[in-house]
């Protein structure tokens, strides 16, 4: 008999498919995720654009999106100019506020799109909070107050050129269904 699939693996999956639907959608832009999950010791906010964001409630955890600057950049200009904004009117710069704000409502719709998936496949629910996204000129490394031993991390690719980096930090936990019998 196979082992079960750990939940934060399940969850990572989730993610992995929601950044990629939620943010081709609203930049226009090719996202591709790396074939291989690492998994790592811990979640970190990372230069240039760190974003994070708890959720809890059936599942607990926490997501964190790292951007180096050209990646924050070139999602920011397609959100934008995805929603008809004149491109002479936009940031040229990753440190800009608009581009962190930007970033943080992305984030909220990627988080949105992932909790609606995992209620509608395994009738589970959990609620997050507004995400917070930072311009960082170093690393700060998070450590919520719950026992998040299990960490995951994905790389993303836009265009082919620029990378970006998810880290998930979940409670250990297993989802196991229990088939109704009829």
């Amino acid at each position: 008999m196979d082992a079960p699939t750990p939940a934060i693996d399940i969850v990572a999956a989730t993610f992995f498919n929601s950044v990629k639907q939620v943010l081709e959608s609203s930049t226009k832009q090719n996202i591709k995720y790396s074939t291989t999950i690492q998994s790592i010791p811990r979640v970190s906010l990372r230069p240039d654009i760190g974003c994070f964001v708890q959720f809890s409630g059936d599942y607990n955890g926490l997501c964190v999106i790292n951007f180096i600057g050209a990646a924050a950049l070139s999602l920011y200009r397609g959100y934008m100019i995805a929603m008809g904004l004149p491109e002479e009117e936009l940031a040229k710069d990753h440190t800009t506020n608009e581009v962190p704000d930007s970033i943080g409502e992305m984030t909220n719709q990627i988080m949105g799109h992932t909790m609606r998936m995992v209620e509608n496949k395994y009738n589970l629910t959990s609620f997050f909070g507004q995400p917070k996204a930072l311009a960082l000129n170093s690393s700060i490394v998070l450590h919520p107050e719950n026992d998040y031993n299990d960490n995951r991390r994905v790389v993303f690719i836009i265009n082919d050129m620029h990378r970006f980096y998810l880290e998930l930090a979940m409670e250990k936990t297993e989802f196991i269904s229990m088939a109704r019998k009829k």
